[in-house]
């Protein structure tokens, strides 16, 4: 079985690294955002079968990829919603740190619900843009 799982990972990791390679910022963007979802939806099975070690690596990269997030912030945008943006991930930052040391889900939970809104957002943004060229090209 670890053979198995081995080499499904190792796809994963060169699938990802193929979307990285030719991908546009917006891209980047999303794909950290479901890096970050599906690191949190593992982080809740390693917290609920108590497995500390698996638990603290994927929530150390979780805050790794929100922490990311903000730095891909664009400062000169928004200021307003770019506040508002860093604000969020500091406290999901928060949130994540916490449900690490309490083993407390419902703080996953809420990160989860959060990153799902932004990415969201972010999604029908890419929607837009498409929409966009497509009329443009027509």
């Amino acid at each position: 079985m670890y053979a198995t799982n081995k080499g499904i990972n190792a796809y994963k990791k060169d699938s990802l690294k193929a979307d990285l390679a030719g991908a546009s910022p917006h891209r980047v963007i999303q794909l950290l955002m479901q890096g970050a979802l599906e690191r949190l939806a593992l982080s809740k099975g390693f917290i609920e079968r108590r497995d500390m070690e698996a638990k603290s690596n994927t929530l150390t990269r979780v805050i790794e990829i929100i922490n990311a997030l903000r730095d891909a912030l664009d400062r000169d945008a928004n200021p307003e919603l770019v506040d508002n943006l860093d604000a969020l991930y500091s406290f999901m930052i928060e949130q994540v740190h916490e449900a690490g040391l309490k083993m407390d889900v419902s703080k996953i939970d809420v990160v989860m619900g959060l990153m799902l809104e932004i990415k969201g957002a972010w999604d029908q943004i890419a929607g837009v843009a498409q929409q966009d060229a497509s009329s443009v090209n027509a």
